[in-house]
């Protein structure tokens, strides 16, 4: 059932604030147990529970952004669209501080032996793969952007699509043994295309009924 309602500006406003906040906690939490703050702590690898712990979010928050759409459908709030390109920007920023983390702190920017695990490790390939495609979609993510390049905007952002199986695909391969969690997320990201493929056909349906009346 559709919910007849729509937030005010300064409504709308507080909502993106609040969602920036929240966005942002994952990555206070991360930074704030790698420095010991609060009582926090990362375990006995801090740097590689940085590095999961950026890249877990990244998924995440590429997961929740294609889930916009659908909820939007579902529950009738249009207005959810505009918090999509937050949550995007959130998934790209994790993602960005997820090879970061491995590059800089894990690697102290070693190019030989980064350009060495790109190569040879599948998993990391992939990862890298995801992160090159999700620049093109942070970098015109303004509506400056979005006006200039007008109908190419959207095929550039249909990446998504590919992106999100890539991210999903560098979880899976990094796990060796416990695959709950990346099931999970595959799980997830099926039902989410499997939505959009369903709503494609139903809308082509009535289309195709109409076209072949008229050639009859």
């Amino acid at each position: 059932m559709a919910i007849a309602w729509t937030p005010s500006t300064v409504q709308l406003r507080a909502l993106k604030l609040s969602l920036f906040l929240l966005c942002l906690a994952p990555f206070l939490t991360l930074v704030a147990g790698a420095f010991g703050v609060a009582g926090l702590a990362l375990g006995a690898n801090p740097v590689e529970a940085l590095i999961h712990g950026n890249g877990d979010w990244a998924l995440r928050f590429l997961l929740i952004t294609l889930a916009v759409t659908p909820l939007r459908h579902l529950t009738g709030l249009a207005w959810l669209v505009r918090l999509r390109r937050m949550l995007g920007l959130f998934a790209f920023f994790y993602a960005v501080m997820h090879f970061l983390t491995y590059t800089v702190i894990d690697q102290r920017l070693d190019a030989q032996v980064i350009v060495e695990d790109i190569v040879e490790r599948p998993y990391i390939t992939i990862g890298m793969l995801a992160l090159v495609l999700m620049s093109p979609l942070a970098v015109t993510s303004t509506n400056r952007m979005m006006r200039r390049l007008g109908r190419r905007w959207r095929a550039i952002h249909l990446l998504v699509y590919p992106i999100s199986l890539l991210g999903v695909w560098h979880f899976w391969w990094q796990v060796k043994q416990d695959i709950l969690e990346p099931a999970v997320y595959a799980s997830i990201l099926a039902l989410l295309l499997g939505y959009r493929i369903w709503r494609r056909m139903r809308s082509r349906a009535p289309r195709d009924v109409l076209r072949a009346v008229r050639s009859s």
